[in-house]
Order: C-alpha cells, then structure tokens, then sequence
C-alpha cells in the first residue's frame, strides 16, 4: 500500500537534517522512500517536519523499526524523528 511518513524532529538544526537526507537518498530510494517537502514549524523553529512519499508503507515501517533498533544499540541517546504513517482516505471502505 502506497502512502507517506510524516517525521518530525526538534533540537537539530535543519541543515543537519537537509545534510543526512541528501547523504541517504541513494538508500531511501532502495527501500521505495522518496523526500517530497522539509518544514518548520512557524511557531516553533525547533520543530522540522520532513516528509516521503513510499511505494510500500508496511515494508517502510518493518524497515524503520529495524534500522531505529540497531541505531539505538548503537546509541541509546540517538535523537531519532517521530514518524506518522499516512494512508489516503478512501470513501466507502
């Protein structure tokens, strides 16, 4: 199922976050995620909002959790983003 992941992350200046998403495109795109938009949140510049369009949002989420996993082992204090897991809405079912 096709979808999008909603990220949000604070205390990290947003050209560190616009640095690693450009460093992993190559990777992101293997895994059927591509970056569509990079925002901040009016009232709140600590906030950075990012989000990609996926072609398979079920193998995205095993992925991710796998991938958080082993950065946390790495790193228990890794500041990772929140993900929102968005499907279209569709009427009648």
């Amino acid at each position: 199922m096709k979808g999008y992941i909603l990220n949000k992350i604070t205390s990290v200046k947003i050209e560190s976050i616009q640095k690693q998403l450009e460093a992993d495109k190559k990777e992101h795109a293997k895994q059927g995620m591509y970056f569509e938009y990079l925002w901040t949140n009016a009232n709140n510049p600590k906030e950075i909002f990012f989000l990609f369009r996926v072609d398979n949002l079920d193998h995205c989420k095993k992925n991710i959790e796998k991938v958080y996993a082993a950065a946390r082992k790495q790193n228990p204090n890794i500041i990772l983003p929140e993900k929102i897991f968005l499907q279209e809405y569709k009427q009648g079912k």
